[in-house]
């Protein structure tokens, strides 16, 4: 008995070995890239480095290892970065000279401080670490200080 011939257009299927597929995780990502607004979510990277640091109850003070970023604990959601992005440009127009300096001092602390219980950040369940840039700058790293 002969194979009857396959519909046009349809392939044949064999059986072939797929590879383990490994997880692989993202220490930070970028959570929003605007024109003038630029965040980096830390969260995994500063749970990390909190886990190494040997403390297991405290309080954590991040901040921006240079000038040009801030950081804040907020939800990453897009409709959030987009409103404030549009709130900055009322306050400070695109236009002033030096805005990042004056963008800065608006939203205010560069640094967050972050309760941490067994060596885990107190956060809420749909909040995260975020590192802010402004003006389309990519800000640089960050530090991690515990008191604890």
């Amino acid at each position: 008995m002969e194979d009857s011939p396959r519909p046009p257009g349809r392939w044949s299927t064999t059986a072939t070995e797929v590879p383990a597929v490994t997880s692989v995780e993202i220490p930070y990502s970028i959570a929003c890239a605007l024109p003038s607004l630029t965040v980096i979510d830390i969260t995994n990277d500063v749970s990390h480095e909190l886990a190494r640091n040997g403390h297991r109850d405290g309080i954590a003070y991040i901040s921006p290892a240079d000038e040009s970023g801030i950081v804040r604990v907020n939800e990453r959601e897009m409709g959030f970065f987009e409103d404030l992005e549009d709130l900055l440009a009322r306050l400070v127009p695109l236009a002033v000279g030096d805005r990042e300096r004056l963008v800065r001092f608006l939203v205010g602390p560069r640094t967050e401080q972050i309760p941490f219980r067994d060596a885990e950040l107190c956060l809420g369940t749909w909040q995260r670490v975020l590192l802010l840039g402004f003006d389309g700058s990519t800000p640089g790293g960050w530090t991690l200080t515990t008191v604890g």
